[in-house]
């Protein structure tokens, strides 16, 4: 007798156990509680009786604006990097490093915190708190509008 002429002995097939077909005893549902039992349907967003996602954020209160803040500079940081007579603007302020690129796209808004003695011209598209506003005018620099 050689390899190829060698034949496998046929098993005889496996006794299934009730209704379950090939899964006996419990049917792959484990032993008792809720879900083992007949015609259980559980909520899916039910998590065993602590609040569910959706109920704590009902409990998260407020507002958050999507929109980024704006990018402080100070009335002491355009006095110590502008001379007398210059014009501030998002460029000059980026030439200074006072801002960065990233920080530029969401806008940029002086405060007046500290002091000004330079006379600067402000541009147009720099935001300004009203008293920062009155500290420059009162240096006797200039604010550009819009239509300027």
């Amino acid at each position: 007798m050689q390899i190829h002429q060698l034949t496998v002995k046929k098993r005889k097939d496996k006794k299934t156990v009730g209704r379950g077909g090939k899964r006996g005893t419990y049917s792959g549902k484990g032993n008792k509680g809720q879900k083992a039992r007949s015609g259980a349907s559980i909520d899916p967003l039910f998590e065993g009786g602590r609040s569910s996602l959706v109920e704590r954020l009902k409990k998260v209160r407020g507002f958050k604006s999507l929109a980024a803040k704006k990018t402080v500079v100070k009335l002491e940081a355009l006095e110590k990097f502008f001379k007398d007579g210059d014009v501030v603007s998002i460029e000059a302020l980026l030439k200074t490093k006072l801002i960065d690129k990233a920080d530029a796209k969401d806008g940029v808004k002086i405060l007046a915190t500290g002091t000004i003695t330079k006379k600067l011209t402000i541009s147009a598209e720099l935001l300004l708190s009203q008293t920062a506003k009155d500290a420059i005018i009162k240096a006797g620099g200039t604010i550009l509008e819009l239509g300027n």
